[in-house]
């Protein structure tokens, strides 16, 4: 049987379960969203698009609603759907194909992946396949991106490309709650040829409004996490790398990591070698434990961080010295502040998507 369970482990609280499908597929890569009094959860299984919203902030979820069928959805390593909340309207966007490319090192990804975005007007019940983000076929392949959304409505997307030879970042912005979507633009290309090949690019959009941008570069034989900012989507700063320590790797670690406002400052946590780093930009990295595969929200009492180690699945919450685990098994773990200040969390453990509501 295959569900999303609920579970309360960090804190004391009633487990619960979404209602199950008959479909034998193990879902993964969970994506979660809040704003506007909604809280919504996406992820993907097989070539599948699911989403499930939440009546209670967090606490359970309503059945789940399949999407879209793809023919090929990218789907592990960061890759998956991602869901957006408007005052109007949700958007789910995935990178998806008709096929799997034979490709034997593409691992599953569409032979000729784009960036698609399916919009929702009643919730989260029905929803209608709108376009494509990318405007170079195929350039989203990789099936690597991130999204964000203003207080306004206006949308930015985030992806790794490869419309030319070698890696390169490249976004673009929507201002109709993503109906359509303007000329890409290059956000970095990097010197040596090539950014890092398989690692998410993050996103957030700041006090200011300006739209936040990392992602892992390759440069100078070392993979290590840069920033730059926008004001408008289309003009971007030079390109700063975080933390002061870097990663001398001559492969890819497939291993984004997260970025937040945490009361008008960014921050952001990523994985160098076996260790998890936070970073304001400009500033030295801090040491929060051995780990990968970080995320990161700012809730009402500050910063969480979560991660997967050997010792579980962890979260390091504001006031606390040390992480604590909540789960003994799992991974790659998505995190959103709550309106109540709170911060929910969700991860992929053996075929199922849980969640734990962290305070």
């Amino acid at each position: 049987m295959i569900t999303i369970a609920l579970s309360l482990m960090l804190y004391a609280g009633l487990a619960a379960e979404v209602q199950p499908v008959k479909e034998a597929v193990e879902f993964r890569q969970p994506q979660l969203a809040s704003a506007f009094g909604k809280t919504v959860i996406a992820y993907g299984g097989g070539a599948g698009i699911y989403f499930a919203s939440s009546p209670d902030g967090g606490r359970t979820f309503d059945p789940r609603v399949k999407v879209a069928d793809t023919g090929a959805l990218a789907l592990g390593r960061h890759r998956g759907p991602r869901v957006t909340i408007l005052r109007d309207s949700i958007l789910v966007t995935a990178v998806a194909g008709k096929e799997v490319s034979k490709n034997n090192h593409a691992h599953g990804l569409p032979e000729q992946g784009d960036l698609a975005v399916w919009r929702s007007l009643d919730g989260g019940k029905v929803w209608t396949r709108t376009g494509v983000i990318n405007d170079t076929p195929a350039a989203a392949s990789e099936g690597l991106h991130a999204i964000v959304a203003d207080a306004k409505g206006n949308l930015f997307a985030a992806w790794l490309d490869l419309r030319a030879t070698g890696t390169q970042l490249y976004g673009a912005r929507s201002t109709d709650g993503g109906l359509t979507w303007g000329k890409n633009v290059l956000i970095y290309a990097s010197p040596d040829g090539t950014i890092c090949q398989c690692c998410d690019p993050a996103l957030a959009i700041d006090a200011r409004g300006q739209i936040q941008v990392m992602w892992r570069n390759a440069l100078g034989g070392s993979r290590d996490l840069y920033l730059v900012h926008s004001a408008d989507g289309i003009h971007f700063s030079a390109a700063e790398k975080l933390g002061e320590g870097t990663w001398k790797l001559d492969a890819c670690p497939m291993d984004g990591g997260g970025i937040a406002v945490d009361h008008g400052e960014v921050v952001t946590a990523w994985r160098r070698g076996k260790e998890v780093y936070v970073a304001n930009p400009g500033r030295p990295e801090v040491r929060v434990a051995e780990g990968k595969d970080v995320a990161v929200a700012a809730g009402a009492k500050g910063l969480y961080v979560a991660f997967s180690s050997d010792k579980g699945l962890r979260v390091l919450t504001p006031g606390s010295k040390v992480p604590v685990q909540i789960a003994a098994e799992g991974g790659y773990p998505n995190l959103v502040a709550l309106g109540d200040g709170s911060v929910l969390a969700a991860w992929e453990e053996n075929g199922l998507i849980h969640t734990t509501q962290l305070r």
